[in-house]
């Protein structure tokens, strides 16, 4: 756990572990609640998902991981826990932070924790998809010395009135 103090003398208690059996639950609620604010989500796709599904992947994520070099780690603000990323040989897969804590350093903390695991395991390479739009992952990535690399591609998130809704995700990575 680190514990930082505020210029006011006030602290804040946060630190980054690996992810438990039992987080699966505060994992389901940080990626719906960062799904529903996402840019090319929205209410009507997440309202699609089943979230028991999706909490059965996390705690097979946690539990059993697909191979060596995948894990799943989590923020806790106190005993909250409020974000988590996933990461696999030279990926992360994904970094989520539950809006109402964004822009306490949780986002840093994680991504930094993500980088050690990936050294530890190898990794001469991060990278990571960001979906077309989201501006504030792209500022967020970039800060961390992150860029777009070239290539993109398209995945299907959903149904509306004229079909098949898709979106674009573009590349992003950096030498570690």
């Amino acid at each position: 756990m680190a514990l930082f103090t505020s210029a006011d003398g006030a602290t804040a208690d946060v630190s980054v572990r690996p992810a438990v059996p039992g987080d699966e639950d505060a994992v389901t609620r940080v990626q719906t609640a960062a799904w529903r604010v996402a840019p090319a989500l929205g209410d009507a796709v997440v309202d699609l998902v089943d979230d028991d599904a999706v909490r059965a992947r996390w705690a097979d994520a946690v539990v059993a991981p697909p191979g060596r070099g995948f894990a799943v780690l989590v923020a806790l603000d106190g005993p909250t826990l409020v974000g988590f990323a996933a990461v696999a040989p030279g990926q992360l897969l994904t970094l989520e932070v539950d809006p109402a804590h964004r822009q306490h350093g949780h986002g840093s903390r994680l991504l930094a924790a993500a980088v050690d695991r990936l050294r530890a395991d190898g990794a001469q390479e991060i990278v990571t998809w960001v979906v077309e739009g989201d501006v504030a992952r792209e500022r967020f990535l970039t800060q961390s010395g992150l860029g777009p690399d070239g290539p993109e591609r398209a995945l299907a998130v959903g149904m509306d009135e004229d079909g098949v809704r898709s979106v674009v995700e573009r590349r992003w990575s950096a030498g570690l």
